[in-house]
C-alpha cells in the first residue's frame, strides 16, 4: 500500500474536482480571431479604465493644487486684514501730523476727502476694466467644433446627435 491511502478516497467519483486549464483561448472565435462582442467588451473595459486613471490622476494633481491654492489663500486674507488696519492707523496718523499746521478738524476732513477722491477713481477704474470684459470666444468655437472631431458625432438631421453606425455582423456559417 502507498503512504496516502488515508486520505485518498478509494472511488475516483469521490476525488476532489481540480479545474481544468483550456486548450484555447476562450476569447477567441471558431476561426481563431476575436469575435465582435469580445473585441468590443475588451475596448469598452479598456476606455473605461483609462477614463477612470485619467480622472483619479486629475483629481489627485487637483486635491494637491488645491491645497496650496487654499493655504497660499488664507495667507493672503489673513496679510490683507492687517494691511487693511495698518492702513486705519497710517491715515490716523496723517490726520495728526497734518493738524500740527491746521486745525484738528480740517486735518481729519482732509484725510477724509483724500480716502474719498481714491476711492471714487478706483470704482471708476473698476468699472472699465469690467466693462471690456469679453466672452470666451476661442472656448466656444473650440467647443462647437468639437462635435465635428469625435467620431460618430455628426450632427443629425433632427437636430440631435447621429448614432454611431455599428458594423454589420459576420454570418458564422457563410465563410
Amino acid at each position: 500500500m502507498s503512504g496516502n491511502s488515508d486520505t485518498w478516497p478509494s472511488n475516483p467519483g469521490e476525488a476532489p474536482r481540480v479545474p481544468s486549464i483550456p486548450m484555447s483561448d476562450a476569447n477567441l472565435g471558431r476561426n481563431g480571431e476575436p469575435t465582435i462582442g469580445n473585441l468590443v467588451k475588451d475596448a469598452t473595459a479598456s476606455a473605461s479604465t483609462l477614463v477612470r486613471a485619467e480622472i483619479k490622476l486629475a483629481k489627485t494633481e487637483l486635491v494637491q493644487e488645491a491645497k496650496k491654492a487654499g493655504a497660499g489663500s488664507g495667507m493672503m486674507i489673513v496679510a490683507a486684514a492687517l494691511l487693511l488696519y495698518a492702513s486705519l492707523f497710517f491715515f490716523v496718523f496723517l490726520g495728526f501730523l497734518l493738524a500740527v499746521w491746521l486745525p484738528t478738524w480740517a486735518a481729519f476732513g482732509i484725510v477724509f476727502l483724500l480716502l474719498l477722491v481714491v476711492s471714487i477713481i478706483l470704482i471708476i477704474v473698476g468699472y472699465m476694466f469690467l466693462k471690456k470684459l469679453k466672452a470666451p470666444e476661442k472656448t466656444i468655437e473650440s467647443v462647437n467644433e468639437l462635435a465635428t472631431v469625435i467620431p460618430g458625432r455628426q450632427q443629425a438631421p433632427t437636430g440631435g446627435m447621429a448614432h454611431p453606425q455599428i458594423p454589420p455582423a459576420r454570418d458564422p456559417m457563410h465563410r
